[in-house]
């Protein structure tokens, strides 16, 4: 089915890749490893996998206003304006900080999950990878926390359910830490499925206790490898995927879960997010008429991110 799908497209079914120059130019200072050096690693790796080709490059545009208002009120985003430099760096909390590229930077992070969402759903592609940063995942509808300023997946959430009319979406979020902002903004929405894993007792501190029926979060203790997250897949995310039958699947991915990252405490491989992509796409197969769209989160060893998002990107552009 999926194969049949990428045929018929008008883009010819290439796995959309979309990011803007703007995303290199947020800086939080030398030595912070949400750095724009993860955005060159990850090209070049696919690059050197000799992926890259295989996909179809897009610039993000900017979020609009609207589509920001429909998670973030107006005056928070007033206030994330208002703290952004002109030069040197403010620090909206001690992990995170804006310098002057920060706001274009988010602006346009939140701008290519709109962009990935119109493309999948016009069937311009057949799913997308967001290649950006600032992150937002811990951003909540108004607080930014955790090196995140505007939450990206839930503006794209928001804006398919809006726009596009979808009644059920899924976010999966595999981050070595708990995604609150997302589950902050759609507590108790039944349009949304939010599945998770994530080490605990870990940074945010919160998620072992959902905040609504709709959030089913899978806490892992640290040291749990591949197998314990596979478990948690395959026993838990995936009966519960199966039966809310999403019409999109929204990927918060980060990949600071892999044991070569020291952020966490975690032991996943590219094999265990390679086998978790494979996963969702066979869930989009038979409920979302194969739509997915995917945004890079966390991530900060640069050599395992970038081979961790090699493996997820060539799993999407191979259907």
């Amino acid at each position: 089915m999926l194969t049949w799908l990428k045929s018929h497209l008008p883009g010819g079914g290439l796995t959309a890749f979309i990011s803007h120059s703007t995303c290199l130019q947020h800086n939080m200072g030398v030595g912070h490893p949400e750095c724009p050096e993860r955005l060159v690693a990850i090209r070049d790796q696919l690059k050197a996998a000799q992926i890259f080709d295989s996909l179809n490059e897009v610039e993000a545009p900017q979020v609009s206003e609207q589509q920001l208002a429909r998670v973030h009120p107006p005056h928070y985003v007033e206030y994330i304006e208002s703290c952004a430099p002109s030069v040197g760096t403010f620090r909206v909390d001690p992990d995170t900080a804006m310098n002057p590229g920060t706001l274009p930077a988010a602006l346009h992070a939140a701008g290519a999950v709109i962009k990935a969402v119109d493309m999948v759903m016009s069937r311009e592609a057949p799913n997308a990878f967001c290649a950006i940063r600032p992150p937002g995942h811990h951003a909540e509808s108004a607080k930014a926390m955790g090196f995140c300023f505007f939450n990206n997946i839930a503006v794209g959430v928001a804006h398919a359910l809006s726009q596009h009319r979808l009644e059920r979406v899924a976010v999966i979020d595999f981050d070595v830490h708990h995604g609150n902002g997302t589950e902050e903004i759609f507590r108790d929405d039944p349009r949304v499925l939010m599945v998770s894993t994530f080490q605990h007792p870990f940074y945010p501190y919160c998620g072992e206790v959902p905040l609504g029926s709709n959030m089913l979060n899978v806490p892992l203790k640290a040291g749990s490898t591949g197998r314990e997250f596979r478990e948690a897949v395959e026993y838990q995310w995936l009966p519960r995927l199966h039966e809310f039958k999403p019409q999109m699947i929204f990927i918060s991915a980060g990949f600071d879960a892999h044991r070569e990252d020291d952020m966490g405490s975690l032991g996943l491989v590219e094999a265990d997010y390679e086998w978790v992509t494979r996963q969702l796409m066979m869930v989009a197969a038979e409920h979302s008429e194969g739509r997915i769209v995917s945004a890079l989160e966390g991530g900060y060893d640069l050599s395992s991110l970038a081979r961790s998002v090699t493996a997820h990107v060539k799993v999407l552009s191979d259907g």
